[in-house]
C-alpha cells in the first residue's frame, strides 16, 4: 500500500495549535492538517481520519471532491457531513490520476 512507510509528525505550531504532517520516504510532504487544533486529541483524530494508523478510523461518510485549481492543477478536498473541510491535498498535480493516488494515501476508497 502506498504510504505505509510515511513518517507522521504531531506537533505544536508557533501559535500554540496542534497540527500533523505526513512525509513520504523521499522527504516530500504528502499530507498535513488543514487547520490547527486547540486539543492534541482533536488533531490526532483528524490524522487518524487521514490514514495515521491505517484507514477506516472515521470519516466513512465524508464527501471527496476532485477539481482543477486556477493554475490548471488537480487537487482534492474531503468534507465531513457538517461541511467542514477535514482533509485536502497539499499541492496541485499535473494529472488527475496522481491526485487520486495522493487521495488514496489519505483513505479515499477510489
Amino acid at each position: 500500500m502506498a504510504g505505509e512507510n510515511d513518517k507522521w509528525e504531531i506537533y505544536e505550531d508557533k501559535g500554540g495549535k496542534w497540527r500533523w504532517r505526513r512525509t513520504a520516504t523521499n522527504g516530500n510532504i504528502v499530507g498535513a492538517a488543514t487547520e490547527g487544533y486547540n486539543d492534541k486529541s482533536d488533531c490526532e483524530a483528524n490524522a487518524k481520519r487521514n490514514g495515521w494508523g491505517g484507514c477506516n478510523q472515521g470519516g466513512e461518510n465524508d464527501k471527496w471532491e476532485f477539481y482543477e485549481d486556477a493554475k490548471g492543477e488537480w487537487r482534492w478536498r474531503r468534507k465531513a457531513s457538517n461541511g467542514n473541510i477535514v482533509g485536502a491535498s497539499c499541492e496541485g498535480y499535473t494529472n488527475k490520476s496522481n491526485c487520486e493516488d495522493n487521495a488514496k494515501r489519505h483513505c479515499w476508497a477510489g
